[in-house]
């Protein structure tokens, strides 16, 4: 009796493995491109939301304060959290830096504000619905520095790496 020898070999060859590998290489890389943009946007819907939050803290300090109006830059943070109309003042997610703010107006009544934070997507379609400007009236006292405001650039190019264009309000 001649027994025939089994000579079946299990387990993958080289090049199936090195397929496999490249084929998981190409989708993980498509999967992370696609959350890079992700996150992107969701730091700008941040963004946004805390503009609406700083702006709302803003009109109840206006109505707190009728005869002096909105706070200059150097009190707006203190004086808003101090008071109760905002609990913290929030910060960018990327840089974690404040928001632009100028108080605008003219000697020591501040009687508007121009407040901004810059986007990283280009296409957002909330720039279609922001103020797109400096304010020309001028600054009130302590004041600060106004910003552009376009939508093609950043609101505070001194701390800001990250923006692609400004997204500001005004009330």
């Amino acid at each position: 009796m001649i027994r025939m020898k089994k000579n079946a070999q299990r387990g993958f060859t080289l090049i199936e493995l090195l397929v496999v590998i490249a084929i998981i290489g190409i989708l993980s890389s498509v999967v992370l491109a696609s959350l890079n943009s992700a996150r992107k946007k969701g730091r700008d819907a941040r963004r946004i939301a805390d503009i609406k939050q700083l702006q709302l803290a803003l009109e109840l300090y206006y109505d707190a304060h009728p005869s002096t109006g909105y706070p200059t830059t150097a009190q707006y943070g203190s004086a808003l959290v101090s008071e109760g109309f905002i609990a913290s003042i929030p910060t960018d997610p990327q840089g974690n830096v404040a928001y632009s703010y100028a108080a605008l107006g003219s000697g020591t009544s501040c009687t508007s504000y121009h407040l901004g934070a810059s986007l990283e997507v280009t296409n957002n379609s909330a720039f279609n619905a922001d103020a797109d400007g400096a304010d020309s009236s001028g600054l009130c006292t302590g004041g600060g520095d106004d910003f552009a405001g376009t939508d093609t650039a950043k609101c505070n190019s001194v701390t800001d790496t990250w923006g692609v264009g400004c997204y500001d309000v005004k009330p």
